[in-house]
């Protein structure tokens, strides 16, 4: 079984991220995505997180009625920050059966030569990158390499900042969010205070 693992802080989960993740699944040989929800990421301020118990709740309470997609808290148990190709090697081992993949935007793809250990993590998984508004360029080591494959998924457009901003603003964004995700931000207070 090949799984997608599509990390981000999912702070908060939206739309976006469901429409890739699904299209994912459906248009391509992943079987399974998993939401891989991370703690604390070496690129960001972990103040402005959610804490990570609701991050994954609102995971779990989007993809609830999708078979094929799943909530994973994996990164929680690991040392900070969190690193991919630690991840990876962890999950590799915990789940020798599965074959797992890393999914991308195209944005990620451009910055991936600054990754740690980005050539082990080429070596031993494959890389699913789906397009970004604005055509990133991408490093020429990765323009036609084997293990990374263009997934034709939707330009999405949503940000979680947006979102964020949104709210805080008194904005109604319920379109951008899955409706139990909604209700769970709106019931909890979430990005409501400066």
């Amino acid at each position: 079984m090949k799984i997608g693992l599509y990390f981000g802080t999912f702070n908060p989960v939206h739309v976006g991220h469901l429409i890739i993740a699904n299209h994912m699944v459906e248009f391509s040989d992943i079987d399974e995505v998993w939401f891989v929800v991370t703690p604390q990421s070496p690129h960001k301020k972990k103040q402005s997180l959610l804490d990570n118990h609701h991050r994954y709740q609102l995971v779990y309470l989007a993809v609830e009625d999708y078979p094929k997609l799943r909530p994973s808290d994996i990164e929680f148990k690991l040392p900070q920050p969190n690193y991919t190709v630690h991840t990876l090697a962890y999950i590799a081992e915990k789940y020798p059966q599965k074959e797992f993949c890393l999914i991308m935007g195209e944005d990620n793809l451009k910055t991936f030569h600054k990754w740690k250990n980005f050539e082990t993590i080429l070596e031993h998984h494959h890389l699913y990158v789906y397009p970004r508004m604005g055509g990133e360029k991408v490093n020429n080591q990765f323009r036609d390499h084997a293990k990374i494959h263009r997934v034709a998924a939707p330009v999405i457009q949503i940000s979680a900042t947006h979102i964020r901003n949104s709210i805080k603003h008194h904005k109604n964004v319920q379109a951008l969010l899955p409706k139990e995700v909604w209700k769970y931000i709106d019931e909890m207070h979430f990005y409501k205070s400066p």
